[in-house]
């Protein structure tokens, strides 16, 4: 027979924190005002020996001013796809107090085209970020040689 200590227990254990800490100060958070410079700062955060070998999906945190609060890796896949979680993605920017976000992958064969399913995604996360009230403010797709960004072509 359970006491009624015990059946409180269960409250505390459940019990959830949010908590955001940084160590940057806002003003020296990198400032991202084009797709230009969000290319390079991806380009700076992406491994080097990765970029050519396979994909990874990240996604750059903005602030209401586009100061970037931090670059989180949603997924690392094969040479011609990854798996892009929602969940995973919302929790990195929902945990970050982010009100923005542009998404970033690259395409293994520096071919900067997007696909079906890299228009997909975009939609699918743009839908949910209106739900949750995060701007999506643009897609890029990257390689160490140049880059393609959904709202500077219209389709984001």
């Amino acid at each position: 027979m359970e006491t009624a200590k015990e059946k409180q227990d269960w409250r505390i254990a459940s019990e959830i924190e949010l908590i955001y800490k940084t160590k940057v100060k806002a003003s020296e958070r990198p400032h991202i005002t084009s797709s230009v410079a969000a290319y390079k700062l991806a380009l700076k955060s992406w491994n080097p020996n990765k970029i050519e070998f396979l994909e990874q999906f990240k996604i750059l945190l903005l602030n209401k001013s586009n100061r970037v609060l931090g670059i989180y890796e949603v997924s690392t896949g094969g040479i011609t796809s990854t798996i892009v979680d929602l969940r995973l993605l919302f929790t990195a920017a929902l945990k970050a107090n982010a009100t923005a976000l542009i998404m970033l992958h690259n395409h293994p064969s520096g071919k900067t085209r997007p696909s079906a399913a890299d228009k997909r995604i975009t939609k699918k996360v743009k839908e949910a970020g209106i739900i949750l009230d995060i701007e999506v403010v643009d897609h890029l797709i990257i390689s160490p040689e140049s880059y393609y960004s959904f709202a500077d072509n219209g389709i984001i």
